[in-house]
C-alpha cells in the first residue's frame, strides 16, 4: 500500500463556519466547494493531513450516518514553537478552550475549537526529565560484628555466642560459634534451612540419616534442610556455623517451629 495523502472527513452543521475557521487560523486553503461540502488542504508540501467538511443530512453520507456530526474525536497537529502559536493564535481572537499545558509523559499542548465543536490540538513534544533516584545513604564497605555478652546463648546442650544475623548488620546469612561440653548433646531436632558446620576445636559426633559421623576439628560437614539430626560432643568441642537467615527449626512430636535466637 503507497499512502500519497491522508483526508480527515468530518460531518457538521455549518460547512462555512468550519471553512472560514480553518482558513483563518489554521492556515488551510479550499481546494474544492459545492454547497454543503469543502475540501481544504495546507498544501502538498504540507504533512497535516487534508480535511473535507460535508454538511449533517447530505445524501452522500451513508443513511445510518447523515444525522451526525463530528464529534468525540480530536484534530491533532504537530508543530514547532508552540508557545509562540498559542501567543499568535489569541492575539488573533481563535478560541483557545484548552490553555498551554504539558503532560509527563514529554507533551505540550493546547486546544482550539470551532464553531462546530471540531476539537484541534497543537502539540509539541519535549524529552521528558529523567526523575533521578533519590540518593541512597551510603553503606559501609565493611561491617565488622564482635561478640558481645548480649549475643550469647546457653542452653543445658551447648553454648551459642551469635556473629552475624539480621539484627546485626547482615541481610542474608546467620553465623554463629557453637561450643559443647563433653558428654554434652543436643535434641534430636530439624532445620528448615541448609546449615554448614565447621568444627574448630575437639570433635562432634552427628547422627543423622541413620547413622553416626566422628567430625574432628578441621573438617567441615553440611546438613540439608529438614534432616533429623542430633549433635554431640565425645569431648570438649567447638563450631562454626552458617546458615541462611530466616532458618527456624522443629522438634519430632511437638507443633510449630522455634526460631535460634542467636541466629536473629
Amino acid at each position: 500500500m503507497n499512502v500519497t495523502t491522508s483526508t480527515l472527513s468530518l460531518t457538521v452543521d455549518d460547512v462555512d463556519a468550519s471553512t472560514a475557521f480553518f482558513r483563518t487560523f489554521l492556515g488551510y486553503e479550499v481546494t474544492v466547494a459545492a454547497d454543503g461540502f469543502a475540501s481544504l488542504t495546507r498544501g502538498a508540501a504540507d504533512p497535516a493531513a487534508d480535511v473535507v467538511l460535508l454538511r449533517r443530512g447530505t445524501e452522500v453520507l451513508p443513511p445510518e450516518q447523515r444525522d451526525r456530526h463530528a464529534g468525540g474525536l480530536i484534530l491533532a497537529l504537530t508543530v514547532s514553537g508552540l508557545e509562540a502559536e498559542e501567543r499568535r493564535l489569541r492575539e488573533a481572537g481563535a478560541p483557545v478552550t484548552l490553555p498551554l499545558r504539558e503532560e509527563p509523559w514529554g507533551e505540550r499542548l493546547f486546544q482550539l475549537t470551532d464553531p462546530n465543536g471540531i476539537v484541534v490540538q497543537l502539540v509539541e513534544w519535549t524529552t521528558p526529565a529523567r526523575t533521578e533516584p533519590a540518593p541512597r545513604a551510603e553503606e559501609p564497605a565493611l561491617r565488622v560484628i564482635t561478640p558481645a555478652p548480649e549475643h550469647v546463648t546457653e542452653s543445658p546442650n551447648a553454648r551459642m555466642t551469635g556473629l552475624a544475623a539480621p539484627s546485626r548488620g547482615s541481610a542474608e546469612l546467620s553465623t554463629w560459634t557453637v561450643s559443647m561440653d563433653t558428654g554434652q548433646t543436643g535434641p534430636e531436632h530439624r532445620v528448615n534451612r541448609e546449615q554448614v558446620w565447621t568444627v574448630t576445636a575437639g570433635a562432634l559426633e552427628v547422627t543423622s540419616g541413620g547413622r553416626t559421623e566422628k567430625i574432628p576439628a578441621g573438617s567441615t560437614f553440611v546438613l540439608p534442610p529438614d534432616v533429623l539430626r542430633r549433635i554431640h560432643a565425645p569431648e570438649p568441642a567447638e563450631a562454626h556455623v552458617a546458615m541462611r537467615a530466616d532458618g527456624v527449626a522443629s522438634v519430632p512430636d511437638t507443633e510449630g517451629t522455634r526460631p535460634l535466637p542467636w541466629a536473629r
